[in-house]
């Protein structure tokens, strides 16, 4: 927390929010739903390709701003199983930037001892890319600050019929108890803490097939801002939201009663709080 405190400039908006920030609060682990950027680059009378280069520089502020934070784990949805449907043009189009990423940024990676790490059925991708990916890894591997999973060819869907399969694989010949747990433990994330905040851009009201068992209990916050656009100050904003609210994962109420809407107290019986 004390290393973002250090890189704002007094009286700076971003330095106002960081300061509200409660640190004995921050959510360990951050995902985030990167969307808008088509949409960025039509608006502007420009190709896709300009929104995902732009966006590009929103992955590098959100990646710094959680490593100055002391956060755990950040985990950015980057390209989906679905997105194999998009024309080939474009598709080629993000595998070389995502190549030209992690040529230009592993040295930042590891000057801020961030470890990368990717989800995903990574088998199916270009051989290059895949290269490139375990080769960023396993230079990041012995850092011990942020770790930033890059969700790649990813699908919630996918993700948890490739745990059961994995399973049913393991139990062959000997007795495996099936439970969530075990499931846990089969996902690509395992070993990592489930996401306390879901953070959606570009307004879209939905999750995308995105870490479907994983947010379970999570957080969620949509913002109408679109990729590209989305800054240090949003998620900052995103992180103040976040301590405004009251987790219960499913038990009670910070004041030890289930919470009741007032609006139905009458109708249910119940004395108006």
């Amino acid at each position: 927390m004390q290393a973002l405190l250090d890189a704002l400039k007094p009286g700076q908006e971003d330095e106002t929010l960081a300061r509200a920030i409660d640190p004995r609060r921050l959510p360990a682990h951050i995902a985030i739903i990167m969307d808008g950027n088509g949409r960025w680059a039509k608006r502007r009378g420009q190709l896709r390709l300009a929104g995902h280069k732009a966006g590009m520089r929103s992955v590098r502020a959100v990646i710094e701003t959680c490593a100055q934070l002391g956060l755990n784990a950040l985990t950015l949805y980057a390209f989906s199983v679905e997105n194999w449907k998009r024309p080939r043009t474009e598709v080629e189009m993000l595998w070389r930037l995502l190549r030209t990423y992690m040529r230009l940024e592993l040295p930042e990676l590891m000057r801020q001892n961030i470890r990368l790490y990717a989800i995903g059925r990574l088998e199916a991708l270009p051989p290059q890319v895949t290269e490139d990916l375990k080769e960023a890894m396993a230079q990041t591997s012995t850092n011990t600050g942020l770790q930033v999973n890059l969700a790649i060819n990813y699908g919630g869907r996918a993700e948890i019929v490739d745990a059961v399969k994995a399973l049913v694989e393991e139990s062959r010949g000997s007795t495996v108890e099936i439970d969530e747990a075990a499931i846990s433990a089969h996902l690509y994330t395992a070993g990592i803490p489930d996401p306390d905040l879901l953070i959606r851009t570009s307004g879209e009201m939905r999750v995308s097939n995105f870490l479907l068992w994983q947010i379970a209990y999570a957080e969620l916050y949509v913002t109408e801002t679109l990729w590209p656009d989305f800054t240090r100050g949003d998620l900052l904003r995103a992180i103040l939201d976040y301590q405004k609210r009251d987790r219960r994962f499913g038990g009670l109420g910070a004041n030890g009663r289930p919470p009741v809407d007032d609006r139905f107290s009458e109708t249910l019986g119940i004395p108006a709080r």
